[in-house]
């Protein structure tokens, strides 16, 4: 494997972990402001994230590579108001679909064709997850500010259930 894709992807695994902590620390602002729902959406993207981070570390490990792991950062984060974090998830999602890309575009210039097709799947589930950040920032907006609408959206939030991404699925 190249080096500098093995690096960038040896990284996301950290980058992943990472994005785990802090959908944590949004799922624990919500938990503690009585928005169960909404602490219920972002526990669930955390356990997401960190399947991600499984299956690059998974990916590795297929191509005879040794995973390094890092330390994962404490997140620092403080919300004002119910809007602040589904604005940081949309912001940090982008984030990651650069370094996603970042990793693509090394596994290009290196020919490495089992990485590309790889991270596809990742180029789509970003596009899905920065489609879902905005939603959320949307229903916020037109519905958060009455509090049956809240109401209405902690419940939809609350509904949701995790599901094992298809990459960790096939074991």
């Amino acid at each position: 494997m190249d080096a500098k894709v093995y690096e960038l992807i040896n990284d996301q695994i950290n980058k992943e972990l990472y994005s785990a902590y802090l959908y944590l620390a949004f799922a624990d602002y919500y938990e503690e402001e009585g928005l169960s729902g909404y602490a219920n959406y972002f526990e669930i993207q955390a356990q997401e994230e960190r399947d991600h981070a499984m299956i690059f570390r998974k990916y590795l490990h297929e191509n005879g590579e040794k995973v390094k792991l890092l330390a994962i950062e404490q997140p620092e984060v403080t919300f004002a108001n119910f809007l602040e974090p589904l604005e940081a998830a949309m912001e940090h999602e982008q984030y990651v679909t650069s370094l996603i890309h970042d990793i693509y575009a090394a596994a290009l210039e290196a020919h490495d064709y089992r990485a590309q097709k790889f991270l596809g799947w990742f180029i789509d589930e970003q596009m899905e997850e920065e489609d879902n950040a905005d939603t959320m920032i949307t229903n916020m907006k037109l519905f958060g500010g009455d509090p049956k609408g809240l109401y209405d959206l902690d419940r939809e939030c609350a509904s949701r259930v995790y599901s094992v991404p298809s990459p960790l699925a096939a074991e």
